[in-house]
């Protein structure tokens, strides 16, 4: 028998910034599934800080998690275009005040300048992030495991949740052949998280795992580093680094909870469709991988006490949006876990839009 004040289910991203936050001053045991933490989608991030990605509710935490990520940020000129038929709804995107507030329009022949790869003639306008950055994941992540383990926190890998059940004020977990009891269980397993929810008897939410592929592949003869491109539609990505060419489809296909593996067509439609808009001759993929981002049935987290399960908490459904979010997401869930108001710089978040009654 193992005890703590919380257990915290998934040592990825949402889970292991949830528990550094708890992990002062609180008894915290966070389970892993797997044999190391970060197997599944925060490692298979494209990494890209962007203010304007996202709806309302994700804006907000990405701002507020800009400070903590600082860090680990470098700046990355982000492009998001539009062709022709495409342009209306770029302005519509650009007006938004948040998004007016963190970008600017440019002009094809700007957008050309800062992404030569483009083609001119299918290129009808621009909007130009102004606090876009890369993210160093791996380093953000093995921080927060590290303020875990400096707090005395544990983190107990090979532990994959068999069971859970509530008695005497209790959550009680068999989880890699052993018994875990807390008050309170934070339920932060990715793609898994019904499934966690289910061996607990709380019922699901509803989330919905989608694969998302990325490929790399060759860059152009002397074709400098590029901005991060965003379709406006959201129907593709890509970018050009030391030589390769970082390219997705942005797909979102629904799949099982599993270790993604990337098809062969995903990346075919990945390169056709930046091919739309870019000269970039392909010969070969030089790498492929996929991940699984997981939505609430909304698109918005889910950040709060289950309505039908005591010192249930939920922390799930942070969709392609987890890294960019996770400072103000561990924050926010550790103080509402406690118990706590709302930390300060998290008052423009909307909590109540992640709340998990909402399903109910």
């Amino acid at each position: 028998m193992r005890e703590a004040d919380v257990i915290v289910v998934g040592a990825g991203m949402a889970g292991a910034s949830l528990a550094a936050e708890l992990a002062p001053g609180t008894r915290v045991i966070v389970l892993e599934a797997e044999d190391a933490p970060g197997r599944h989608t925060t490692g298979r991030s494209a990494a890209l800080f962007s203010e304007i990605y996202g709806n309302a509710v994700i804006r907000a935490l990405t701002r507020a998690s800009r400070e903590g990520l600082s860090p680990f940020m470098t700046p990355r000129d982000c492009l998001h275009i539009a062709t022709p038929e495409q342009l209306e709804r770029l302005e519509a995107f650009a007006g938004l005040p948040d998004v007016a507030a963190s970008s600017r329009q440019v002009t094809p022949d700007e957008a050309l300048s800062l992404c030569p790869m483009l083609k001119g003639e299918v290129l009808a306008g621009a909007l130009a992030e102004l606090n876009a950055y890369d993210i160093d994941v791996d380093a953000l992540h093995q921080s927060y495991l590290r303020r875990i383990r400096a707090s005395g926190g544990e983190v107990v890998c090979d532990a994959r949740v068999e069971a859970g059940e509530r008695a005497d004020g209790l959550w009680r977990v068999t989880a890699g052949g052993e018994e875990f009891r807390a008050p309170v269980l934070v339920n932060a397993a990715g793609a898994w998280g019904d499934v966690v929810a289910g061996a607990c008897g709380v019922a699901p939410l509803g989330l919905e795992p989608k694969r998302r592929t990325i490929a790399i592949v060759p860059a152009p003869a002397s074709c400098p580093d590029s901005p991060f491109v965003v379709d406006v539609d959201e129907d593709f990505y890509f970018k050009a680094e030391a030589g390769r060419v970082l390219v997705s489809p942005a797909d979102e296909t629904p799949s099982a909870p599993c270790d993604a593996a990337p098809e062969e067509l995903d990346i075919a439609i990945a390169i056709d469709r930046v091919q739309g808009v870019a000269d970039l001759p392909v010969a070969r993929v030089l790498a492929s991988w996929a991940g699984l981002r997981t939505f609430a049935p909304d698109r918005t987290p889910v950040l709060g006490f289950a309505s039908d399960a005591e010192g249930f908490f939920w922390c799930v459904g942070q969709g392609g949006y987890g890294i960019q979010t996770a400072p103000a997401m561990g924050r926010l869930g550790a103080a509402l876990a406690q118990g706590r108001g709302v930390p300060e710089g998290l008052a423009e978040v909307d909590v109540a839009a992640l709340g998990a009654g909402r399903f109910s």
